[in-house]
């Protein structure tokens, strides 16, 4: 029988592991405070060079109204969904977040994905961070910024869902081999008004290409 389990406050163990099997999530609910928050979103909208995402979906490139920024270090180039994205440079404040992640983490990153929600009727499907890029041992940092969004994760054996809703300002840091074994989604919903802007830190193995 599949079981779901929905968190509905934030977890103020930052400790406790949120998934019941198959890898390890934490849940940091107040990294940065409501007023740094607003300021990255703001920095970051004027600061990046945003674009539609594009995706490969049964052969054809669809592309969507949520946008994203694909930033890091030389040489992190990023392929997903069939599409190939190079890097923009390193902000100011980008830096400033990759530096408070790595330490709550305790890992290195050299790029990061950012997504502009522009409300509840943007989100994301069911997917896993395991791109070939990517490397396997690496966590995946996620910040979130704006508008309070759930988030679920489901076991691709078993169908298990868990979720949890994701506040602004707070980081979700998800450790190997989490990816391997879950799915995880942004639902959309129409009751959410407001702008979500989410970070994730990832670690590119160059070396691999």
């Amino acid at each position: 029988m599949m079981q779901s389990t929905l968190f509905e406050t934030p977890l103020g163990d930052s400790a406790l592991n949120i998934l019941s099997k198959d890898g390890s999530t934490h849940y940091f609910p107040k990294v940065f405070a409501e007023q740094s928050a607003a300021q990255f979103m703001n920095q970051l909208q004027a600061s990046l060079t945003w674009e539609p995402d594009q995706l490969m979906m049964f052969g054809k490139l669809v592309t969507t109204r949520r946008k994203v920024a694909w930033v890091g270090d030389p040489k992190c180039s990023y392929t997903y969904s069939g599409v190939k994205k190079n890097p923009q440079n390193w902000t100011s404040e980008l830096l400033l977040i990759k530096a408070q992640l790595e330490e709550i983490s305790r890992a290195k990153f050299n790029s990061c994905l950012l997504n502009l929600y522009h409300d509840g009727g943007d989100g994301m499907g069911w997917h896993s961070d395991d791109e070939k890029e990517l490397d396997p041992t690496s966590p995946i940092a996620s910040l979130s910024l704006g508008a309070k969004r759930k988030f679920a994760f489901r076991h691709k054996k078993d169908q298990e869902t868990i979720s949890l809703f994701l506040e602004n300002g707070s980081a979700l840091i998800m450790h190997p081999p989490t990816q391997e074994y879950w799915q995880h989604t942004l639902p959309k919903t129409k009751t959410v008004p407001d702008i979500r802007m989410n970070l994730t830190f990832r670690k590119i193995n160059t070396h691999a290409k």
